[in-house]
């Protein structure tokens, strides 16, 4: 029986590496099953899921022009459709937070675009007054003498 992709096989674990596990084949061939294709789940050791001279059956997923022959318990696992958990229902995305009106904003009504305006201006003069106050610390102050 030649060793096709897609064909199952059953194959006797030869060795057991960080990357995956090694199958002796029909014919003498030997593949190797990937760490991502043993399980469904994470696989941080593969000793977790297999053990040497374990025999197993494994579907044929590629085989390359040099001969390796790429093998997955993971492709013959049914396919558990498991209800998806039940979450909060998702809610619409929040505006920005200068577009968030408060309570209190709400019972009071909109600020209009002059009140806005007014109450910009005055904290950009706050700001400017207080980077002059500090920079001019710096400098020694506008009354200071240069030699």
């Amino acid at each position: 029986m030649a060793i096709e992709v897609g064909s199952v096989v059953e194959g006797v674990v030869t060795g057991i590496t960080n990357f995956g596990a090694f199958v002796e084949l029909p014919e003498g061939k030997t593949g190797l099953i990937h760490i991502s294709e043993v399980a469904d789940v994470y696989v941080n050791d593969v000793h977790d899921f297999l053990k040497e001279r374990d025999t197993v059956k494994v579907k044929v997923l590629a085989v390359d022009d040099r001969g390796k022959i790429g093998l997955s318990i993971k492709a013959l696992q049914d396919k558990v459709q498991t209800p998806a958990p039940a979450t909060a229902p998702l809610r619409p995305p929040r505006p920005p937070r200068d577009m968030r009106r408060t309570a209190a904003s709400r019972q009071m009504g909109s600020p209009s675009f002059e009140d806005k305006l007014s109450r910009f201006l005055k904290d950009s003069d706050e700001r400017l007054t207080d980077l002059r106050r500090k920079t001019d610390s710096k400098r020694g102050g506008r009354g200071s003498r240069r030699s």
